[in-house]
């Protein structure tokens, strides 16, 4: 049995000028290779009246009928809803949430609204979602997106950076820190901005994503062990996962200031860090590459990192590093 196809404007012109012509319904059938039936119930269903109450036919208005009846029995998509849309849109745009994020917090705070990261996706790639200042760009929404859009990125340049006498290898490091089973075991790293000027120090706990650190006056040892030891005053710390770059050259004052014994990256493996690397991409979003960190101030800092610690993660089941870190419960929609 084949598919059935619906009338076309075409045929339903066809069929105008042929009941005027004064064809009856078989005739009618055979000049377009259809149905009687479906003839029959075309005109049933799309003809009306005149002022002489006489039966007549036109197609313009017969496919409009037929439009706003298939718009009636189509199923309404999830984003018609305008509360679901905006809320996609202000998590997008305001908090920089990825679309994968929105649906997985959604599905855990409201689970009765489920858009699933592939319908968000796909009324993004549909410009459905954009807003009347996007409509004249060349990707609306796809732009406000981590990778605005594209496909791939460059490879980064080799890291030039000074080494470091080391601690302990990265191997050493215990086994509970490479399984991520407690809190405590952090990966850190630096966000350099234009110049040898300030730069942010990140610390990210590897069970949680919690991200600490801030701002540093300089890119010398000494700024970043005097971030690294307020940032771990008063929170659980016992291993930290940098690589060997001399700006971590004073671990020593770290490590006996809080106790957390450091554990050291291969040369040129930042995958081996790859927690921190990736809070480093999320940062660049409010502070891309070429930022001067001494225009920046260290409460807008934290505002970035408190955003941040605020964003749900699919590996944490849709939870906030907060509020694993802390243990408590946030309302975020």
């Amino acid at each position: 049995m084949g598919r059935y196809r619906h009338l076309s404007i075409e045929e339903r012109e066809e069929i105008m000028c042929l009941r005027r012509e004064g064809a009856g319904v078989g005739d009618i059938a055979r000049a377009i290779r259809r149905d009687k039936s479906t003839v029959s119930r075309e005109l049933r269903r799309n003809a009306y009246r005149d002022a002489g109450l006489r039966p007549r036919y036109r197609a313009p208005t017969a496919q409009r009928r037929h439009e706003a009846r298939r718009a009636r029995c189509r199923r309404p998509r999830l984003l018609d809803d305008p509360g679901l849309r905006s809320l996609v849109q202000r998590k997008i745009l305001e908090d920089h949430w990825s679309p994968e994020q929105v649906a997985g917090r959604v599905a855990l705070e409201e689970g009765g609204r489920r858009a699933s990261a592939s319908t968000i996706y796909r009324a993004i790639n549909d410009r459905r979602l954009d807003t009347p200042r996007m409509r004249g760009t060349r990707r609306g929404m796809r732009g406000r997106l981590r990778h605005r859009g594209k496909r791939r990125h460059r490879r980064g340049e080799e890291e030039r950076r000074g080494k470091t006498r080391v601690s302990h290898e990265l191997r050493e490091r215990p086994a509970e820190a490479d399984r991520r089973e407690r809190l405590g075991d952090w990966e850190g790293d630096t966000v350099v901005g234009r110049g040898a000027g300030p730069c942010l120090v990140t610390l990210v706990d590897r069970r949680s994503g919690y991200l600490a650190g801030g701002r540093a006056a300089s890119h010398t040892k000494a700024a970043v062990a005097d971030v690294e030891i307020a940032a771990l005053d008063g929170v659980p710390a016992l291993t930290v996962t940098p690589d060997r770059g001399s700006e971590f050259a004073d671990w020593p004052r770290v490590t006996g200031a809080t106790g957390a014994e450091f554990y050291f990256c291969a040369s040129h493996h930042p995958w081996e860090k790859g927690t921190v690397e990736n809070a480093n991409g999320l940062i660049r979003e409010y502070f891309p590459k070429g930022t001067d960190f001494s225009a920046v101030t260290g409460g807008e800092v934290e505002e970035v990192y408190d955003a941040l610690n605020r964003r749900p993660r699919k590996r944490l089941g849709w939870r906030t590093p907060w509020e694993v870190f802390h243990g408590e419960a946030l309302h975020l929609l």
